[in-house]
């Protein structure tokens, strides 16, 4: 019987292509979605849709956080736009979400440890990215420990591991990977802001356009 996984998938480039990697590694894949507030709803929509595509187990999970503290969940806060990758890793965004990753990742352990999960997956990537604090790979070291200090599983020698395919590699490799996984391009969603269309301005955007113009990839169908 093959090991099983909780993938954080968000419905975006970079979690869709960590989802299907997963899968190819074998593993039976449980999904999960969190609805934490954010503006840019049309992310899960993205997740429903190729979760049903590929028949996998899916939560989306709905969590509150009144206290806002981002421009992902606080209309006031405006977005940056135009910004170039070296103004992105200058200083960390208001487009950060307090203590995010932490959250959704005590969750996908949760999770994991119910179902006796072996990993969970995230599809963080700390080069081409906006400098957050909890995309990095010393912080993915450190919940790592906790994940093995903080569980049943963990302190009966069951450890789960946090599988982080991405975190080293650039946004035009993410690209490529993605296509040799036919991931669905096109029916990702990577722009910040909650409109139908992508914006074209967020950081988010420019680096997903980014890494689809250095993979040598046709960007127009797949700009969502």
């Amino acid at each position: 019987m093959s090991k099983s996984c909780v993938v954080l998938f968000s419905g975006g480039l970079d979690s869709t292509t960590t989802l299907y990697l997963a899968k190819k590694k074998g593993l039976r894949v449980y999904a999960l979605t969190l609805d934490y507030g954010q503006l840019h709803r049309r992310e899960i929509e993205s997740a429903r849709t190729i979760a049903r595509r590929l028949g996998i187990p899916h939560h989306v999970l709905k969590i509150s956080l009144p206290w806002k503290g981002s421009a992902l969940l606080d209309k006031s806060k405006q977005l940056p736009k135009n910004r170039s990758v070296r103004e992105m890793n200058a200083e960390i965004p208001v487009t950060y979400v307090p203590a995010r990753n932490t959250i959704f990742l005590s969750f996908a352990l949760s999770w994991a440890e119910v179902i006796n999960a072996s990993s969970v997956w995230i599809g963080a990537n700390a080069v081409d990215y906006s400098g957050y604090p909890d995309c990095r790979p010393d912080y993915i070291s450190a919940v790592e420990k906790v994940f093995r200090l903080g569980t049943k599983n963990g302190r009966q020698g069951k450890t789960i591991s946090i599988e982080v395919p991405l975190i080293r590699k650039t946004k035009a490799d993410i690209v490529k990977l993605a296509l040799s996984l036919g991931v669905p391009l096109d029916e990702t969603w990577s722009c910040y802001r909650g409109g139908k269309k992508p914006c074209g301005t967020c950081d988010s955007c420019l680096l997903r356009e980014k890494g689809f113009e250095e993979a040598g990839v046709s960007y127009a169908k797949t700009r969502t």
